[in-house]
Protein backbone atom coordinates (compact mmCIF):
# COMPACT_ATOMS: atom_id res chain seq x y z
CA UNK A 1 0.00 0.00 0.00
CA UNK A 2 1.73 3.26 -0.69
CA UNK A 3 2.25 5.69 1.93
CA UNK A 4 1.21 2.64 4.48
CA UNK A 5 4.38 3.84 6.93
CA UNK A 6 3.59 7.41 6.67
CA UNK A 7 2.42 8.38 10.68
CA UNK A 8 3.49 11.77 10.33
CA UNK A 9 4.77 14.81 8.45
CA UNK A 10 2.61 16.47 5.38
CA UNK A 11 2.80 17.24 1.42
CA UNK A 12 4.12 13.78 0.92
CA UNK A 13 3.09 11.91 -2.35
CA UNK A 14 4.00 8.36 -2.42
CA UNK A 15 3.22 6.14 -5.65
CA UNK A 16 4.36 2.56 -5.28
CA UNK A 17 6.27 3.11 -2.20
CA UNK A 18 5.42 2.66 1.67
CA UNK A 19 6.71 6.14 2.12
CA UNK A 20 9.26 6.79 5.49
CA UNK A 21 7.57 8.06 8.80
CA UNK A 22 7.88 11.39 9.69
CA UNK A 23 8.97 12.80 6.32
CA UNK A 24 7.21 15.84 4.67
CA UNK A 25 7.68 17.49 0.95
CA UNK A 26 8.70 14.14 -0.41
CA UNK A 27 7.77 12.14 -3.64
CA UNK A 28 8.71 8.47 -3.93
CA UNK A 29 7.50 6.61 -7.01
CA UNK A 30 8.61 2.80 -6.75
CA UNK A 31 10.73 0.60 -4.92
CA UNK A 32 14.09 -0.09 -5.38
CA UNK A 33 13.95 -3.60 -4.59
CA UNK A 34 10.91 -3.60 -7.32
CA UNK A 35 11.29 -0.90 -10.21
CA UNK A 36 14.74 -1.00 -11.48
CA UNK A 37 14.57 1.91 -13.76
CA UNK A 38 12.63 4.84 -14.40
CA UNK A 39 11.37 6.43 -18.15
CA UNK A 40 10.03 10.15 -18.22
CA UNK A 41 8.87 11.39 -20.81
CA UNK A 42 8.69 15.19 -21.11
CA UNK A 43 10.68 17.93 -19.34
CA UNK A 44 11.60 17.63 -15.68
CA UNK A 45 11.44 21.18 -14.35
CA UNK A 46 13.36 22.39 -10.82
CA UNK A 47 16.77 22.77 -10.20
CA UNK A 48 17.85 19.05 -10.85
CA UNK A 49 19.80 18.56 -7.20
CA UNK A 50 19.14 15.19 -6.31
CA UNK A 51 18.84 13.25 -9.44
CA UNK A 52 21.35 10.37 -10.00
CA UNK A 53 21.95 8.31 -13.24
CA UNK A 54 20.48 11.03 -15.26
CA UNK A 55 22.04 11.54 -18.77
CA UNK A 56 21.06 14.78 -20.36
CA UNK A 57 22.40 15.69 -23.96
CA UNK A 58 24.37 13.72 -25.76
CA UNK A 59 25.85 11.16 -23.87
CA UNK A 60 29.46 11.13 -25.35
CA UNK A 61 31.02 12.83 -28.58
CA UNK A 62 34.34 13.54 -30.08
CA UNK A 63 36.13 15.43 -32.75
CA UNK A 64 38.80 13.84 -34.68
CA UNK A 65 40.78 15.50 -37.75
CA UNK A 66 43.57 15.76 -39.57
CA UNK A 67 45.77 18.71 -41.33
CA UNK A 68 47.21 17.64 -44.77
CA UNK A 69 49.43 18.01 -46.14
CA UNK A 70 51.44 18.40 -42.53
CA UNK A 71 49.35 14.71 -41.61
CA UNK A 72 49.12 12.19 -44.35
CA UNK A 73 52.11 13.22 -46.80
CA UNK A 74 50.75 9.59 -48.25
CA UNK A 75 48.35 8.16 -50.68
CA UNK A 76 45.25 5.64 -49.18
CA UNK A 77 45.29 2.15 -50.53
CA UNK A 78 41.84 0.57 -50.86
CA UNK A 79 40.66 -0.16 -48.14
CA UNK A 80 42.81 1.21 -45.70
CA UNK A 81 41.77 3.41 -42.90
CA UNK A 82 42.24 7.18 -43.58
CA UNK A 83 44.66 8.71 -39.86
CA UNK A 84 42.46 11.54 -38.16
CA UNK A 85 45.71 12.26 -35.60
CA UNK A 86 44.68 15.18 -33.98
CA UNK A 87 42.17 15.67 -31.05
CA UNK A 88 39.55 18.16 -30.84
CA UNK A 89 36.78 18.14 -27.74
CA UNK A 90 35.84 14.95 -26.76
CA UNK A 91 34.09 13.13 -23.99
CA UNK A 92 33.41 9.46 -23.52
CA UNK A 93 34.96 8.32 -26.61
CA UNK A 94 38.42 7.70 -27.54
CA UNK A 95 41.26 7.00 -30.25
CA UNK A 96 43.25 3.47 -29.95
CA UNK A 97 45.12 4.79 -32.96
CA UNK A 98 45.29 7.12 -35.42
CA UNK A 99 43.35 5.61 -37.37
CA UNK A 100 40.55 4.00 -35.03
CA UNK A 101 38.44 5.76 -32.91
CA UNK A 102 36.35 3.82 -29.56
CA UNK A 103 32.75 3.43 -29.09
CA UNK A 104 32.44 3.51 -24.76
CA UNK A 105 28.52 1.83 -25.33
CA UNK A 106 26.18 -0.36 -27.33
CA UNK A 107 23.75 2.21 -28.93
CA UNK A 108 23.14 4.57 -31.58
CA UNK A 109 26.29 6.63 -32.44
CA UNK A 110 26.08 9.47 -35.48
CA UNK A 111 29.11 9.24 -37.89
CA UNK A 112 30.01 12.74 -40.07
CA UNK A 113 33.13 12.66 -41.98
CA UNK A 114 34.97 14.38 -44.75
CA UNK A 115 38.41 14.25 -46.69
CA UNK A 116 39.49 16.30 -50.11
CA UNK A 117 40.82 13.57 -52.19
CA UNK A 118 41.97 13.99 -55.52
CA UNK A 119 41.20 10.95 -56.94
CA UNK A 120 37.57 9.39 -57.59
CA UNK A 121 36.90 7.33 -55.44
CA UNK A 122 35.00 6.11 -52.22
CA UNK A 123 34.83 6.06 -48.13
CA UNK A 124 32.92 4.13 -45.88
CA UNK A 125 32.59 3.42 -42.41
CA UNK A 126 34.34 -0.31 -40.72
CA UNK A 127 32.77 -0.95 -37.41
CA UNK A 128 34.79 -3.38 -36.18
CA UNK A 129 36.80 -4.30 -38.83
CA UNK A 130 33.73 -5.33 -41.31
CA UNK A 131 32.72 -2.53 -43.54
CA UNK A 132 29.43 -0.94 -43.05
CA UNK A 133 27.74 -1.23 -47.02
CA UNK A 134 25.35 0.90 -46.03
CA UNK A 135 27.96 4.04 -44.99
CA UNK A 136 29.22 4.32 -48.66
CA UNK A 137 30.12 8.30 -50.25
CA UNK A 138 31.86 8.87 -53.02
CA UNK A 139 32.25 10.39 -56.22
CA UNK A 140 33.05 10.09 -59.48
CA UNK A 141 35.22 13.01 -60.82
CA UNK A 142 36.84 16.02 -60.11
CA UNK A 143 39.31 16.74 -56.84
CA UNK A 144 36.68 17.50 -54.10
CA UNK A 145 35.47 16.56 -50.50
CA UNK A 146 33.98 13.38 -49.87
CA UNK A 147 31.42 13.50 -47.19
CA UNK A 148 29.10 11.19 -45.08
CA UNK A 149 27.15 11.49 -42.45
CA UNK A 150 25.53 8.22 -40.96
CA UNK A 151 23.84 7.15 -38.07
CA UNK A 152 25.21 3.29 -37.01
CA UNK A 153 24.03 1.03 -33.95
CA UNK A 154 26.68 -0.47 -31.53
CA UNK A 155 25.93 -4.07 -30.09
CA UNK A 156 29.04 -4.63 -27.97
CA UNK A 157 30.90 -1.87 -25.68
CA UNK A 158 33.99 -0.83 -26.97
CA UNK A 159 33.18 -0.90 -30.37
CA UNK A 160 35.67 -0.02 -33.05
CA UNK A 161 35.73 2.17 -35.90
CA UNK A 162 37.26 3.29 -38.37
CA UNK A 163 36.94 5.66 -41.85
CA UNK A 164 38.53 3.62 -44.84
CA UNK A 165 38.86 3.95 -48.77
CA UNK A 166 37.07 1.92 -50.33
CA UNK A 167 37.96 -1.47 -50.98
CA UNK A 168 36.71 -1.36 -54.89
CA UNK A 169 38.70 2.26 -55.49
CA UNK A 170 40.09 1.93 -58.61
CA UNK A 171 43.83 3.25 -57.15
CA UNK A 172 45.00 4.93 -54.26
CA UNK A 173 43.95 8.27 -52.49
CA UNK A 174 45.64 10.90 -52.20
CA UNK A 175 44.49 13.26 -49.53
CA UNK A 176 44.29 17.04 -50.88
CA UNK A 177 46.78 19.13 -49.70
CA UNK A 178 46.25 22.82 -49.47
CA UNK A 179 43.00 22.34 -51.23
CA UNK A 180 41.64 25.58 -52.84
CA UNK A 181 44.18 28.10 -51.12
CA UNK A 182 47.24 28.15 -48.76
CA UNK A 183 45.94 26.89 -45.36
CA UNK A 184 46.60 22.98 -44.72
CA UNK A 185 43.14 21.31 -45.60
CA UNK A 186 41.40 19.91 -42.63
CA UNK A 187 39.70 16.21 -42.80
CA UNK A 188 37.21 15.71 -40.21
CA UNK A 189 35.63 13.03 -37.91
CA UNK A 190 32.97 13.65 -35.59
CA UNK A 191 31.11 11.35 -33.24
CA UNK A 192 28.32 11.40 -31.58
CA UNK A 193 26.64 9.11 -29.46
CA UNK A 194 22.39 10.33 -29.43
CA UNK A 195 21.07 6.77 -27.87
Amino acid sequence: QAGYNLTTGSNNIDIGHLGVAAESNIIRIGDGATQTDTWLTGVIHGNGSGLTGVTAGVPAYAYFYLLSPADVPFTIGPGAAIPFPNDGPASGITRSTTTTFVLPAIGVYEVTWQVSVNEPGQLALSLNSVPLSNTVVGRATGTSQIMGNVLIQTTVVNSVLSVCAGTGNPAALTITPFAGGSQPATGSLVIKQIQ
